[in-house]
C-alpha cells in the first residue's frame, strides 16, 4: 500500500453506499477497511459475493436529467467522479430513458475495484459490533445481519431502529383538489387545520372497499414473515377484518365537518398529513399498503379530491432496517452523540440504489475532510438533489412520522419567482446543475 498520512476508515458493508464511500476516500490516499459478510454469511436476497450485487431491478431508474430527480441525481453524481456512476455507465443496457446495467458486470466491476485498489483492503468478516476506535461509516443496508442490528439498537436506543417497514403513500399538495378536500384536525386540535381531508359518501365508501378487496397484491418473501403488527396493518388486511373496520380506523370522519357540504360530518374520511418541512408533501395517514402500484395508483385516485393525485411514494409493507435519522444525525451524516460514527445508504432511510450511492458519496467526501483533522465542506445546497435528499434525511423530514424516500422534486424548495408545471422540472434541474458546481468549485467537490 502507498504511505498515507490519513487515519484508516472502517466501512462496514460493500453495498453501493460502502463501495462509493470506500472509492472516494481512496482516490484522495485514505486507506480504508471495508467489511463484507459475504460468502461466509449471506443474506436472503443475495446470491453471490460480488461488491455492489444489486438484488432487485437491475435499472437505477430514469437517465432523463431534466424531467427526473433521480436522473438529476446521476447527472451530479457524475459530476463529482461517482464510482457507481460510471460503472453503471459502463455496463449500460438499452432501457430507453432509464439507466439499466448487466448486473453480472457492473458487479464484477465493483469487486474488482475494491480488490485492486492499493488504498483498500476488503476483509471478508461479519462486524457485529461497532469498533471503538477510530472513524466508523456503518453502510449495512436495509439487510443488516441480526447480530449487528441488535447491537446498533443498544448503542441508538431502541426507539430509533425500525425491522419493519410500513409505508403510507406521499402525495403531491399542488395535486389535490380542494374544491373537494378541506384542512382541519379532528374536533380542532392542534392549530386546527393539520390535516387534510378527502371524504367519501356511504356510497363511494362501499365502493372502494369492494375494490381494495379485490385488487392485487404483493406476496411478503419468505424473510419478510414476520407477521404483522397490529399498529400497522395494511388497509386491505384491516378491510378483511370486517367492512367497517377502515371506518373506526384510519378512516374514520369523527371530529370533522365537511364545509363544501354545509358543515355536515362524512361518511368517512381520508386524512393526509405533512410530511416534510417545505409543505409540499403530504402522506396518506394509515394507508400503509400491500397493494401493486398500479393498484394504488387506479385505487387511491378514485378518493375524492385525489383523482389527478401525483403520488411522490407509493405504499410498501417489507423487511428493513433504518435508523431515525432527523433526530440522530448531522448534516454530515455524524452520530449526534458519537460524531466518529457516520451512517450511508438505505440504513439512513433512503430508498433506492441510486439514493443509497449518493449518500454513501457524501459521507466519502465529508470523511476525507475528518480523516485529515479539517471540518468538512458543508453540504451540497439543498436546490441540488444531493442537498434535497441529505436535508430529508437529517432535519427536513417530521421526525414523528420519518419513513425511507426517494428523492423527489417534493424535497427541493419551489422556484422563486414560480413558474407553470410544465417547466417547471427543467428549472428546478437547472438551478440544481449551477448551484451544484459553485458547491464543487468552492470545495473542489470537498477536498482532499
Amino acid at each position: 500500500m502507498v504511505e498515507s498520512m490519513a487515519e484508516e476508515v472502517t466501512i462496514i458493508g460493500a453495498g453501493l453506499a460502502g463501495c462509493e464511500a470506500a472509492w472516494q476516500l481512496a482516490q484522495r490516499h485514505i486507506p480504508v477497511r471495508l467489511y463484507e459478510m459475504r460468502p461466509g454469511r449471506m443474506t436472503p436476497a443475495h446470491t453471490s459475493d460480488h461488491c455492489g450485487e444489486l438484488v432487485c431491478s437491475n435499472s437505477l431508474r430514469s437517465d432523463d436529467a431534466e424531467r427526473s430527480a433521480v436522473g438529476l441525481l446521476h447527472e451530479e453524481m457524475r459530476r463529482l467522479d461517482s464510482l457507481i456512476l460510471a460503472t453503471a455507465d459502463s455496463h449500460r443496457l438499452p432501457a430507453g430513458t432509464a439507466l439499466a446495467v448487466d448486473r453480472q458486470g457492473f458487479a464484477n466491476q465493483l469487486t474488482h475495484c475494491m480488490h485492486s485498489h492499493p488504498y483498500i483492503t476488503l476483509v471478508r468478516d461479519e462486524v457485529i459490533t461497532l469498533p471503538e476506535q477510530g472513524w466508523v461509516l456503518v453502510a449495512s443496508g436495509p439487510l443488516t445481519s441480526t447480530a449487528l442490528a441488535d447491537h446498533l439498537r443498544q448503542r441508538l436506543g431502541h426507539d430509533y431502529l425500525a425491522f419493519f417497514d410500513a409505508i403510507a403513500p406521499i402525495v403531491a399538495l399542488e395535486s389535490i383538489d380542494f374544491n373537494q378536500a378541506w384542512r382541519q384536525s379532528r374536533y380542532g386540535r392542534g392549530d386546527g387545520d393539520d390535516y387534510i381531508n378527502c371524504p367519501l359518501s356511504h356510497e363511494q365508501y362501499e365502493q372502494f372497499i369492494d375494490a381494495l378487496l379485490a385488487a392485487d397484491k404483493v406476496a411478503l418473501r419468505s424473510f419478510e414473515q414476520t407477521g404483522y403488527f397490529e399498529g400497522c396493518l395494511p388497509i386491505e388486511v384491516m378491510a378483511e377484518r370486517g367492512r367497517q373496520t377502515l371506518r373506526f380506523g384510519p378512516m374514520k370522519p369523527v371530529g370533522l365537518n365537511n364545509p363544501h357540504q354545509e358543515g355536515r360530518s362524512p361518511y368517512a374520511v381520508v386524512q393526509l398529513r405533512q410530511d416534510n418541512q417545505l409543505g409540499t408533501l403530504w402522506n396518506m395517514v394509515g394507508f400503509q399498503t400491500k397493494l401493486t402500484w398500479p393498484e394504488q395508483h387506479r385505487l387511491f385516485r378514485t378518493i375524492p379530491g385525489l383523482e389527478q393525485a401525483e403520488f411522490y411514494r407509493l405504499g410498501a409493507l417489507h423487511r428493513n432496517t433504518f435508523i431515525n435519522s432527523p433526530q440522530l444525525l448531522t448534516t454530515t451524516l455524524q452520530l449526534k452523540h458519537d460524531p466518529r460514527l457516520l451512517f450511508a445508504g438505505q440504513m439512513i432511510g433512503v430508498e433506492g440504489y441510486v439514493e443509497s450511492a449518493a449518500m454513501g458519496l457524501l459521507a466519502g467526501l465529508f470523511l476525507a475532510q475528518l480523516c485529515r483533522g479539517n471540518t468538512p465542506p458543508v453540504p451540497p445546497p439543498v436546490t441540488t438533489a444531493h442537498g434535497a435528499l441529505l436535508a430529508h434525511v437529517t432535519g427536513g423530514a417530521r421526525n414523528d412520522s420519518f419513513q425511507p424516500m426517494n428523492v423527489n422534486f417534493g424535497l427541493f424548495p419551489p422556484l422563486d419567482p414560480p413558474i407553470g408545471k410544465r417547466w417547471r422540472q427543467q428549472a428546478m434541474s437547472r438551478r440544481a446543475l449551477e448551484d451544484l458546481e459553485r458547491w464543487r468549485m468552492e470545495y473542489g467537490g470537498a477536498p482532499a
